[in-house]
């Protein structure tokens, strides 16, 4: 445990290091925070049937892999498409 504290404080006395992991921790709060964020136009009371109606099935499965971004009709629910539908577009026309 001893070890672990002393490789704790010798990675925080490197700046370099330092400043990578702040913004690894700024970068995850923003998401956090960006997917409690309900888009505009969402009732949240209709939201919230619709998710107790869902709890299993293929709309549990896209919640599950966007973090529960899709459960809660966030602005990063987007990214969660956006990304990954990019990402096809270019495999299949290379």
């Amino acid at each position: 445990m001893r070890k672990a504290i002393e490789t704790l404080k010798n990675i925080w006395k490197i700046e370099d290091l330092r400043q990578r992991i702040l913004i690894t921790v700024l970068f995850v709060a923003i998401y956090r925070f960006g997917s409690y964020v309900v888009l505009p136009g969402i009732n949240p009371s209709m939201l919230t049937q619709l998710r107790e109606q869902t709890s299993e099935g293929l709309l549990a499965l896209l919640n599950m892999f966007s973090g529960g971004a899709f459960s809660n009709a966030s602005i990063l629910l987007l990214s969660s498409f956006i990304f990954p539908s990019v990402l096809l577009f270019l495999f299949f026309t290379i």
